[in-house]
């Protein structure tokens, strides 16, 4: 159970397969087989410890096909932290790694302001290439679309990610997003010339 959340910690914010999880999990133990693997994360989801995003589906104007896998989430991005020790030191050493708990983090907030709306939290992929980190479902089905950069300097990346995958949402049937948004850990909020909004994490929380 410690390996596999361990390996969990590790594949925070990805969409990792439950046998990539399990075969990181096993390490030298060829006796930790999937079948075991599914049975203590179906145990952790219960105690609410893992807390995955699932994907949306929503109708699309192109011939995209849409992923299935949740994104992996624990309930809280500090028990990433915790489990595998990570430090001031080591997470600056990994930005990457760094970004992924941001994006973490950030998902957790959303899906505390989305279910005070009665709203859900998504995932998005298709087989384009299309992604975003959150989307956000109203009961009245309308949606907002999220991108999440540790780094200001990613933002024009992040507002063409949310554009293109906004252009392939058939309006007719879905409508159209009400706000397009980049969350950053540092930056001034601002909404671009695109329409697309910039909001520093901490401008969510007021």
């Amino acid at each position: 159970m410690r390996a596999l959340i361990d390996s969990l910690a590790r594949y925070t914010a990805t969409e990792a397969s439950m046998a990539t999880i399990t075969a990181d999990a096993r390490g030298g133990d060829r006796s930790f087989r999937e079948e075991t693997a599914a049975e203590y994360y179906d145990a952790l989801t219960r105690l609410m410890f893992v807390d995955d995003l699932p994907a949306w589906s929503p109708h699309l104007r192109s011939a995209a096909t849409l992923r299935k896998t949740p994104k992996r989430h624990l309930a809280d991005p500090a028990l990433a932290g915790g489990a595998l020790g990570l430090t001031v030191p080591s997470l600056t050493a990994d930005l990457q790694y760094f970004g992924l708990l941001f994006e973490s983090l950030v998902v957790h907030d959303l899906r505390v302001y989305a279910e005070s709306l009665g709203g859900r939290l998504f995932g998005y992929r298709d087989s384009g290439g299309a992604a975003l980190d959150a989307v956000l479902v109203l009961p009245d089905r309308t949606w907002a679309a999220f991108e999440v950069k540790l780094g200001f300097g990613a933002v024009d990346g992040a507002a063409s990610a949310l554009r293109r995958v906004a252009s392939r949402v058939d309006h007719a049937k879905m409508g159209a997003p009400t706000a397009l948004v980049v969350v950053t850990a540092n930056g001034f909020a601002h909404t671009r010339d695109d329409g697309v909004a910039v909001a520093p994490f901490p401008t969510l929380r007021r």
